[in-house]
């Protein structure tokens, strides 16, 4: 089997998901909603498909934060504004603003709806919580919410295939970003800073990743670079089965990677960004 698929469609999934972060209809809405801040609102949206789970359950699947980054939102979150509430916020936001950016989008919809539900729909939701949370999730009836929430599921997916690969070549979350931000994948100041870690969490997490020989006084290492780029390979590895469902998976990343672009070029997902998403071809 190819993974290269799985990356495939992760290039053009990620940007129509990632309207949510970024938006000012979705930043917009959470603030409507109650959701105080910014960090409350991404972490209570994405975190919505859960219920309203403690803070020790979002610090696991969503990994790589600080634990107070995510304290100082959740649980609090629920108080403001319940799940069911954000979820109906955050799917008719994400789609006010991919109308907006892609108009076309709404012709294509319908299309792609069918062939990304057969994904979903494929994929062993064995160890990944946050894609079984998003599956188990009623579609919108609006076909763009609909769209929406698939790539939502898709992406989520691969991220916990990707969660299961770091720690299973033996990262915790903070040397996962140093990692990734020595490989030059995401700036330094921008994960370590939306990530919540300090200059002294940095420093000896750079300490733990020399300490096996991953980083040195000139950056990553040889050693680091093979690590980092096998833990790519197993995610897309992980990521890829269930599109073998599609008779023509080309077809369908094609017929989406127009409004990948386009999100790109209006600008609305910022370039190098914390996800580490890079941008369309």
């Amino acid at each position: 089997m190819d993974v290269s698929v799985a990356r495939d469609f992760w290039m053009v999934l990620e940007p129509i998901h990632a309207v949510t972060y970024f938006s000012p209809e979705c930043l917009d809405g959470t603030k409507e909603i109650g959701l105080k801040g910014f960090w409350m609102g991404y972490f209570g949206s994405r975190g919505a498909p859960l219920g309203p789970v403690p803070a020790g359950v979002v610090e696991a699947s969503f990994f790589g934060f600080h634990p107070s980054r995510v304290r100082r939102a959740i649980p609090d979150a629920w108080s403001f504004a319940s799940p069911a509430d954000i979820l109906r916020t955050r799917s008719a936001n994400a789609a006010k603003a991919l109308r907006r950016v892609a108009p076309e989008i709404e012709a294509v919809a319908p299309e792609a709806i069918p062939p990304l539900r057969t994904v979903a729909d494929a994929a062993d939701s064995a160890g990944r919580v946050l894609f079984a949370a998003n599956r188990d999730l009623a579609l919108p009836e609006d076909p763009v919410e609909a769209l929406w929430q698939l790539a939502t599921t898709l992406r989520e997916h691969r991220g916990d295939g990707h969660v299961a690969a770091l720690t299973s070549a033996g990262l915790n979350g903070l040397e996962a970003n140093v990692l990734a931000s020595a490989m030059g994948v995401v700036p330094t100041d921008r994960v370590r800073d939306s990530r919540g870690w300090s200059n002294e969490n940095w420093t000896e997490g750079a300490a733990a990743l020399e300490t096996r020989g991953l980083l040195d006084e000139n950056g990553v290492t040889d050693k680091g670079r093979t690590l980092r780029t096998e833990i790519e390979r197993r995610t897309d590895a992980l990521a890829a089965p269930p599109y073998l469902a599609l008779d023509a998976p080309e077809t369908v990343r094609e017929l989406l990677r127009p409004f990948a672009r386009a999100l790109a070029e209006a600008g609305e997902i910022p370039f190098p960004n914390p996800i580490g998403v890079p941008r369309p071809e």
